[in-house]
């Protein structure tokens, strides 16, 4: 019998991410800050708890996937949170990006009494949520990782156990720089098209599906050129995360040259009021420096 579950947060992720365990059988409890949220799931057959703390008690597995550090650390650990009402036995399994470090912390909390975690944060954007197609990277105990697949398996396509808890957080940055690296390399080359007068979309079908190609510029230059902003994944969730990655990488040492230089162009976006924009907008900081826009 599918074990319940009681998922934390319905954002631009949790929302397909809850969806996708509800049309796979799993009883399902949900909560949201913003409860207005969660109609359409209770309306398909979730319950409403009325806070993080009143869900666990009803949940042995409890999935929580909020904006930051802090928001896991209200949600898990706070006066209202999952930890005063989960039964000793449970599993709490953390989807959102958040620190590796606070994760550990988190973890040791909840272990003082009895729940056991991981982490499971996930790459493919709001597309991916919806699907089912997610890609999960999963920190933890084995047998753990082996008590959440059949979950991990209604919500992802691609599942990898990458070792201890925190380590999935560690990976999810190692993603998270690639994929603004990604962004910018897109930004630049369709810039660089623009200015020299070649057709836009002869250019990204000739680049799609060669060794340039890749996640982002597949999902995201067609949205560039249509001028087309909605957020598979947010400028603020994405400047959050670059900011987790710099912090992780300065405590080992490691120079994050670009992303350093793709975290401030982001953060001059939000100082233009972006922030709600999709990621794919970093190119808008590269139009302001050079002047024009890819497609105008």
């Amino acid at each position: 019998m599918a074990e319940r579950i009681g998922f934390i947060g319905l954002g631009i992720m949790g929302r397909g991410m809850a969806r996708n365990l509800l049309n796979a059988g799993f009883p399902l409890t949900v909560w949201n800050r913003t409860a207005a949220r969660a109609e359409e799931l209770v309306a398909a057959g979730a319950a409403l708890a009325a806070s993080p703390a009143a869900l666990a008690g009803q949940s042995e597995i409890i999935i929580s996937c909020v904006s930051d550090t802090p928001d896991v650390e209200a949600v898990l650990l706070g006066e209202q949170g999952a930890i005063h009402g989960a039964q000793a036995g449970a599993l709490v399994i953390d989807m959102s990006t958040i620190s590796p470090q606070a994760t550990r912390t988190i973890g040791a909390k909840l272990a003082e009494r009895g729940v056991a975690m991981l982490d499971a944060p996930v790459s493919g954007g709001s597309e991916g949520a919806a699907k089912g197609t997610l890609s999960i990277m999963v920190g933890g105990e084995a047998a753990n990782v082996e008590r959440a697949r059949p979950a991990f398996e209604a919500m992802g396509k691609t599942i990898t156990h990458v070792g201890a808890l925190g380590d999935g957080q560690t990976v999810k940055l190692a993603n998270q720089i690639l994929v603004v690296g990604n962004t910018m390399a897109m930004a630049e080359a369709l810039l660089f098209a623009q200015a020299s007068g070649v057709d836009l979309q002869h250019t990204y079908d000739a680049l799609k599906n060669g060794a340039a190609g890749s996640w982002m510029f597949t999902n995201r230059a067609p949205q560039i050129l249509q001028r087309d902003w909605r957020p598979g994944f947010t400028i603020d969730l994405q400047e959050k995360d670059l900011r987790l990655a710099l912090t992780a990488a300065e405590q080992v040492g490691v120079p994050l040259l670009g992303t350093s230089l793709i975290a401030n162009l982001y953060r001059t976006l939000q100082q233009r009021g972006l922030g709600a924009e999709g990621n794919h907008a970093l190119v808008k900081a590269l139009e302001a420096l050079s002047g024009f826009e890819v497609g105008a």
